[in-house]
């Protein structure tokens, strides 16, 4: 497939007000997404949900006008998870769903995430023909004046989507007791994360609940953790748990403010599916960044662990394909496809808290089911030129494997998201894993635009 102008591994994303992520871009995807859906001769309809940036303001009516000028009809939710806008476009019947965010990205940056009609986010060959349609214009395809579509505000969105997720726990299990911070990041769950958890029964400390439009993911939320860490300790609460601007992703800490990663929450959710006959074809799918305890600590109970490349939108591809119902990435994407069709942090947490309530001991004791297989993780900012190309970087790379050797792995692979490359090694021995990433890293560093 040929090289994306717009599209990334997670939609569009940049800059706000700079290409791609301008008002002009968004307008063309509006145009150009909503020819793409129009099926029939019902009226269609677009869910456009947004997280906390200021430059939601800016996008949110380019696409709006977008939709509406090829006679789509649009349901504007506000603020709200990116799983809250899967969930709304499967129960409104809606022919596609929008979420604007930058997901844990910092402010000056948005994107536009789009999903079909069944929740699911879109194909790499389905963008593609979105991309075609940006490229070729849409002038012949305005509808007639008395065709075009309106736009409305779904006045109840969050309260449909508290309810789902509380409908996500199981019955006869309640929070009651348990003291728990919830972390925002002033993002798109500020007002839903604490009442699903307060309704549920938990008293919450909440954090990064006072968004701006400048504060999303600044030191706070699931990129930034060490503040739900330390007010775990502070407030003696019982856990912590930390969403990402756009809340498709969590990490978790326990009552000693030790952070819980993606890996180990999935390893909980798995064991307690697993034991319960809810999980599908004893596997579970993560991505080539997933601990290589994690897979031994699945292997020991039995279960099977298939790996993606990174993106969660790749990782429900194989669990779609397999029948399973349980994947995710060491970030804290977690995809429970009973419940919801993208990564749900809300939904994941609660799951997790499922178990921990049910076996009625400390998180420390629940949250850790396994020991980590030493792991170091580089980012690598790089310019306009291709540093992996460079004879130097192979020879490096090269090297390094040869010394990791089969205990061992290393994984070289650019952001799909930012201009950095990702250095990731793991190994036995920390001390070793730790050199060969600051080794391999700094010969990445020194070729950066070289070619």
């Amino acid at each position: 497939m040929a090289e994306r102008k717009y599209f990334g591994t997670d939609g569009i994303r940049g800059t706000a007000n700079a290409a791609p992520m301008t008002a002009e871009v968004a307008l063309a995807v509006g145009m150009a997404a909503g020819l793409q859906f129009t099926r029939g001769a019902h009226r269609h309809k677009v869910v456009i949900g947004k997280d906390t940036r200021l430059s939601g303001y800016m996008l949110e009516p380019a696409l709006t006008a977008g939709f509406i000028s090829v006679g789509m009809d649009v349901v504007l939710v506000g603020p709200l998870p990116t799983p809250a806008v899967a969930m709304l476009t499967r129960s409104l019947r809606a022919d596609l769903g929008v979420m604007i965010s930058a997901s844990h990205n910092p402010y000056q940056d948005n994107g536009i995430k789009l999903f079909a009609p069944d929740g699911h986010k879109l194909s790499d060959a389905v963008e593609s023909k979105i991309e075609a349609r940006m490229d070729a214009g849409v002038g012949a395809d305005l509808a007639p004046s008395a065709d075009l579509g309106r736009a409305m505000r779904l006045d109840d969105a969050v309260g449909r989507y508290i309810e789902y997720v509380k409908a996500s726990f199981p019955r006869g299990l309640r929070l009651d007791g348990l003291r728990i911070v919830v972390d925002c990041a002033n993002g798109a769950a500020y007002k839903v994360a604490p009442t699903v958890l307060h309704e549920l029964g938990a008293d919450i400390v909440p954090l990064g609940v006072k968004p701006d439009g400048f504060n999303i993911n600044e030191r706070c939320g699931s990129t930034h953790p060490e503040l739900m860490c330390e007010a775990v300790r502070r407030e003696k609460a019982h856990l912590g748990i930390a969403l990402d601007g756009d809340a498709d992703r969590v990490l978790m800490a326990d009552e000693k403010g030790n952070l819980v990663d993606g890996d180990q929450l999935i390893a909980v959710i798995a064991r307690s599916w697993k034991d319960a006959g809810l999980l599908s074809g004893d596997q579970i799918v993560t991505t080539v960044m997933s601990n290589l305890g994690l897979e031994e600590y699945l292997a020991a109970h039995g279960l099977g662990l298939l790996r993606t490349q990174v993106g969660d939108r790749y990782v429900v591809e194989r669990m779609l394909a397999d029948g399973l119902n349980l994947g995710g990435e060491q970030s804290g994407h977690i995809v429970l496809s009973d419940y919801a069709t993208t990564g749900d942090g809300l939904i994941a947490a609660l799951q997790v808290l499922a178990v921990l309530v049910s076996a009625g001991k400390p998180a420390s004791e629940v949250l850790r089911p396994f020991m980590p297989r030493p792991q170091r993780l580089k980012n690598v900012a790089i310019g306009a030129g291709r540093p992996l190309e460079a004879a130097s970087v192979k020879k490096a790379i090269a090297e390094a494997e040869a010394r990791l050797g089969k205990t061992g792995r290393l994984l070289i692979r650019p952001s799909g998201t930012e201009p950095l490359i990702r250095v990731m090694a793991e190994g036995p021995d920390e001390m070793v894993i730790a050199g060969i990433v600051d080794e391999v890293a700094a010969v990445i560093s020194q070729a950066s635009g070289a070619h």
